[in-house]
């Protein structure tokens, strides 16, 4: 399960994935506008990559099944998913383009992407190494964040109430 890190290559973008995701929920914190920016940038381009990849080479997601902590999620790969890569692939792509547009959007729309991307991200952290674990866990701890204050528009110019302005027991002073 972690020999996939013996890969140099691999394991530098396990690394910086991690980082990224340290910086997110660091972030969201200070600049919650540009943090929301990110994870559209995120989202969207997961969603490209998805698409292309199942499209132009399908099986490679066939080696998640070798990172997986669980036994359900090998079994799943190995069964049903091996036999409908494209399709199974192009509607998680359509689900991060939804997630990577509802950044740009405020209210329920905002909300229901939100809690989609959260879900999204704790689902794929059973891959293991080939979900960067804990990288999904803590993206998804940065965007339940996202949900504590008021969030205009991702252009609008007013100040934002940050999730910590309140008197949260996890606030950072």
């Amino acid at each position: 399960m972690l020999k996939e890190l013996e890969n140099h290559g691999y394991l530098v973008a396990y690394i910086i994935s991690n980082i990224v995701a340290l910086v997110l929920l660091y972030g969201v914190s200070l600049w919650p506008r540009a943090t929301r920016l990110a994870f559209l940038l995120l989202f969207g381009w997961a969603s490209w990559t998805n698409l292309t990849t199942a499209i132009n080479t399908p099986q490679v997601y066939e080696d998640y099944a070798n990172t997986a902590f669980l036994d359900l999620y090998t079994d799943f790969i190995r069964g049903w998913f091996s036999d409908h890569i494209v399709e199974a692939v192009t509607v998680i792509a359509l689900g991060q383009a939804i997630i990577a547009f509802s950044m740009i959007l405020k209210g329920w729309a905002f909300k229901a992407g939100t809690i989609a991307g959260i879900v999204f991200l704790v689902a794929i952290g059973p891959l293991g190494t080939g979900s960067a674990f804990p990288c999904t866990l803590i993206m998804a701890l940065a965007m339940s964040f996202l949900l504590q204050g008021w969030q205009p528009y991702l252009w609008d110019g007013r100040p934002v109430q940050k999730p910590f302005d309140r008197n949260y027991p996890w606030r950072i002073n």
